[in-house]
């Protein structure tokens, strides 16, 4: 006859205990008895499965088994396998890939800072993953040696894949030697065969050979192809990808049109000439134009707020709130950082954050969340030279603004020709959303704020 028995024993502290035996012939003494206790820590740290087989008049035996284990706490039961048993001491320790932000799926592993064998240090980047928009550091969670790679560079990697293999004692890492270029020499096999005895052949009269026809002469029409020596490809970088599918989806997405009106820059700098000095003197930073053009931006938003507007389907979103998109140029390609809460900003915070956004987007460190959003850009070409340009929109805002280099030429000013220092700007927008009327009233007030900036004192 079979029984069951069943127990259960709460502890006094923070755990819960549960005991199981399976009996099989209780009248037997000599009868085995098998045991499982499982002890679970309520704070879910960490879960010990010990397994053990207790026969009769014999000293415990320990046996790794795999059951089904319960956890109760806060009277929530929950079920999951329990693995077997390991004498893993924790020593290895993996280094993946953090996450990168609510829109990037995956990146490019573009290079690896350190070797097997290296030490490191905790938090100390790895390795470099460069996303659509930015380069992220791997940096290790423990100190250690690397043991080895999992991923080399140029491999796709996910948040949370792993990249390496770190000991924290350093035991069992070997030093990485490069192979031998020069492969061993191997044997030579022995013919055991004799040698056969030569046999002439009867002479053979060759026919002779009519000479191949020239090749024929290219026409002066068809393209001459550069030699392949001169050539070199490259992978694109993530980046530069990027940029390229962002640009062709704004093309084939709106209707663009681009209006272009000039603008006197003699007032606004002298007002910059005026009070350069006090300015740096109080607020630490240098007062540039940007933040004149940021302001006559956000005014003339406020005037024509379809300018701040967008698309949605068959709806028209017109957002309450101006956060303008400045376009910076990095060695590794165009990024767009965010001045957020572009309206309640002085000039003096407008510049600080356009240092600190630009400064970041040079060095790589700029997060995912400062150039996420924006609904208006502007993008300063004339720090180039360019003299004129047709700016394209930043998706999915509605419109941008370019402006370009400043160039004394001739103007007529009260009847007089007399020289200024002028410049260029264009405005493309969406014509779907966005009709002329609008388009030109918008610039025309920029163009009014920065030939005279007392307007914003005014509000006129």
């Amino acid at each position: 006859m079979l029984g069951l028995a069943r127990r259960r024993i709460a502890s006094k502290g923070s755990s819960t205990i549960f005991g199981r035996a399976r009996a099989s012939g209780l009248s037997d003494a000599g009868a085995a008895v098998e045991k499982e206790i499982i002890t679970h820590s309520r704070t879910c740290g960490s879960i010990r499965s010990i397994s053990h087989l207790v026969p009769s008049s014999r000293p415990v035996q320990l046996k790794p088994v795999r059951e089904v284990f319960g956890i109760q706490s806060l009277d929530i039961t929950l079920k999951a396998w329990s693995r077997t048993f390991s004498s893993d001491s924790g020593d290895v320790v993996d280094v993946v890939v953090p996450y990168m932000g609510e829109s990037i799926t995956d990146g490019t592993l573009a290079k690896l800072l350190k070797n097997v064998g290296d030490n490191v240090a905790v938090d100390e980047p790895i390795a470099q993953v460069e996303t659509d928009k930015v380069t992220i550091d791997v940096a290790s969670p423990e100190a250690g040696v690397i043991v080895k790679f999992v991923a080399k560079e140029g491999d796709t990697v996910e948040p949370g894949a792993k990249v390496a293999v770190i000991s924290k004692s350093g035991e069992g890492v070997t030093a990485h030697v490069a192979p031998s270029q020069t492969p061993s020499p191997t044997p030579e096999k022995v013919s055991e065969e004799k040698p056969k005895p030569k046999v002439e052949a009867a002479p053979v009269e060759k026919k002779p050979q009519t000479p191949p026809p020239p090749p024929p002469k290219r026409s002066a029409s068809e393209p001459q192809l550069p030699p392949k020596d001169r050539e070199r490809r490259i992978p694109m970088p993530r980046l530069r990808k990027r940029v390229a599918t962002r640009l062709k989806d704004s093309q084939n997405t709106f209707a663009m049109l681009t209006t272009f009106n000039e603008v006197d820059m003699t007032n606004l700098m002298t007002l910059r000439s005026d009070y350069k000095d006090a300015f740096v003197e109080k607020h630490g930073v240098k007062l540039g134009l940007m933040s004149g053009f940021v302001k006559a931006a956000v005014n003339g938003l406020q005037n024509q707020p379809i300018i701040n507007a967008v698309i949605d389907g068959d709806d028209i979103i017109y957002r309450d709130y101006i956060d303008i998109s400045v376009a910076v140029g990095t060695p590794k390609g165009l990024v767009v950082p965010v001045i957020r809460g572009a309206d309640t900003m002085n000039f003096a915070q407008i510049e600080k954050t356009i240092n600190s956004l630009a400064k970041k987007a040079n060095d790589g460190t700029i997060s995912i969340d400062e150039m996420a959003g924006g609904t208006f850009t502007i993008s300063n070409g004339g720090v180039y030279g360019s003299l004129l340009s047709t700016p394209i929109i930043n998706p999915p805002q509605s419109a941008i603004l370019g402006m370009h280099s400043i160039v004394s030429r001739p103007m007529v000013v009260g009847g007089n020709i007399v020289a200024r220092p002028m410049m260029y700007l264009a405005l493309t927008y969406d014509h779907r959303l966005i009709d002329g009327r609008e388009a030109v009233f918008f610039l025309r007030r920029i163009k009014d704020v920065i030939e005279d900036p007392r307007r914003l004192l005014l509000d006129i």
